[in-house]
């Protein structure tokens, strides 16, 4: 079995070489596939350097491109053409820890889409203040009622994908180009009759570099999933939002 953690980044310079050894440290299985929007910090050249000594590690540089959801859409296409049976999705400041991924594996073996969840028991939030926690709560209440998924935590991108879901998704019919990603992938695999599952894990706030997370990222977001509620699935596009 071929199992690929997914990373997109942008200036994770502090993170990304302890992270990749961690992950690799898992199993024996484990490959890295980070994706990198020309960080000006050098996390691509860290990467870089980490792919000529490892072959378990993989780097998609982008000079023309930037943003959440197209790097992640590259992520899983390039983690796919190498032989992924199943791909980690997860970000690279150590928000998500490697340890839960262990548990997220072991419930993919019975669904298709798994959730790294916050809001089922077990799980939670540590070192974000209240206004953030609040936001997280309802957001996802709101993102699940109007989405219509059996997802409590619709806006955690700590996920688990078979090969069979993203080819059943179709990664060439997705538009986001950034964090909104989490949710039209969501509405796809719902619309595509996925069988989707929760773990509990405990969300970190980031100890290093700094967060990309904005009130207009917010507003964008929840007008997004209305976009995506009303979707019609079968037809393909390449307008990106």
């Amino acid at each position: 079995m071929k199992i690929f953690a997914m990373l997109p980044t942008y200036n994770e310079a502090e993170n990304i070489e302890p992270l990749i050894r961690e992950l690799l440290a898992l199993r024996d299985d484990m490959s890295v596939v980070v994706v990198d929007d020309n960080s000006p910090d050098g996390t691509w050249e860290i990467v870089n350097r980490m792919a000529q000594e490892e072959p378990r590690v993989t780097l998609v540089h982008r000079t023309t491109e930037r943003g959440r959801g197209s790097a992640g859409t590259a992520g899983f296409k390039r983690a796919v053409e190498l032989g992924a049976d199943y791909i980690v999705e997860m970000d690279a400041d150590f928000s998500h820890q490697p340890k839960f991924i262990p548990a997220l594996l072991e419930a993919a073996q019975n669904a298709d889409v798994v959730i790294g969840s916050r809001l089922v028991p077990g799980g939670g939030e540590r070192g974000r203040n209240w206004i953030r926690t609040l936001i997280t709560s309802v957001g996802n209440r709101y993102a699940q009622l109007v989405l219509g998924v059996p997802v409590r935590d619709c806006t955690s991108g700590f996920r688990v994908f078979s090969r069979q879901a993203l080819e059943t998704i179709g990664l060439d019919n997705l538009r986001a180009n950034g964090p909104a990603i989490v949710q039209e992938m969501l509405a796809a695999a719902k619309a595509r009759g996925l069988r989707f599952a929760e773990t509990p894990i405990m969300f970190e706030e980031r100890a290093a570099g700094e967060s990309t997370f904005n009130m207009k990222i917010l507003l964008r977001g929840m007008l997004n999933v209305w976009r995506y509620r009303f979707r019609k699935w079968n037809e393909s596009t390449t307008k990106r939002n």
